[in-house]
């Protein structure tokens, strides 16, 4: 597998905030309500892929990747490596639609109680998109060697 572009995933951060902007600027009023809790699933896969990330970089760095029942299974390892990269396009997407809205959200605070009632929520949910695309990141590059010397075997 390659690594994911982080690049890609700006841009389909990009894409995405493009999307909200259009849709939140032009559709507002038929939005549900946003609420600080929306998050929550966003801000705790981030962290268990920190701790995968922390937990697979320790195997690593201690040469402890096998098939023993004490070492990281290399199976295991890839498995972890689909979600980092599921979790750091979803961050990637979710986290841009969450800063698109915010462009409307935050001006319109100050003089539109829905905007007011939307705000924390709607800034909650971008940071927790930007921090799992982040921690998706961090683990997919844990979850990935590098090429043996010239001369070893793979």
């Amino acid at each position: 597998m390659k690594r994911t572009p982080v690049s890609w995933l700006l841009a389909a951060g990009g894409f995405s905030a493009l999307v909200g902007v259009i849709l939140t600027w032009g559709r507002y009023g038929s939005l549900v309500t946003v609420s600080a809790t929306a998050s929550v699933t966003l801000w705790v896969m981030a962290l268990v892929c920190v701790i995968w990330g922390r937990r697979v970089r320790e195997n690593l760095d201690h040469n402890n990747i096998g098939m023993d029942r004490s070492q990281l299974n290399p199976t295991t390892a890839a498995l972890w490596l689909v979600v980092a990269k599921a979790s750091a396009w979803t961050g990637a997407i979710v986290g841009g639609w969450y800063v698109g809205m915010a462009t409307f959200v935050l001006p319109k605070a100050s003089s539109l109680a829905a905007a007011q009632n939307d705000l924390p929520g709607v800034v909650i949910s971008a940071a927790a998109g930007v921090a799992l695309a982040a921690a998706g990141i961090y683990l997919e590059r844990g979850c990935t060697l590098p090429p043996p010397p010239d001369g070893e075997p793979a």
